[in-house]
């Protein structure tokens, strides 16, 4: 008796586990992944200098900037920016919609 109430907690914690990490987004992005026509619709929405986007103006879009700025420079690239898109990092704008 004792081992098949082993067995049944087991299967109940290790089911547990399995439908907890079944959110249907098994990298654990922090938003909804853009598609390219997604992204650029969001792109547009920004703010640029140029072909980069600035700390201060890719708050209402950017997740988390450190994460989407690559390589440390203090701007976003577009590149940069449509990375972010396909990593769930970069999401639309308040009150609009990207669908």
């Amino acid at each position: 008796m004792k081992v098949a109430m082993i067995a049944v907690t087991a299967l109940m914690l290790s089911s547990g586990v399995a439908l907890a990490a079944d959110d249907g987004d098994p990298s654990g992005r922090p938003g909804k992944v853009l598609d390219s026509d997604q992204c650029q619709a969001v792109w547009d929405m920004t703010e640029r200098d140029g072909d980069t986007l600035s700390k201060d103006k890719a708050v209402d879009f950017v997740v988390n900037y450190e994460m989407v700025d690559t390589d440390g420079s203090g701007d976003i690239s577009s590149d940069e920016f449509k990375a972010g898109c396909s990593k769930g990092w970069i999401k639309p704008k308040d009150g609009t919609d990207a669908e």
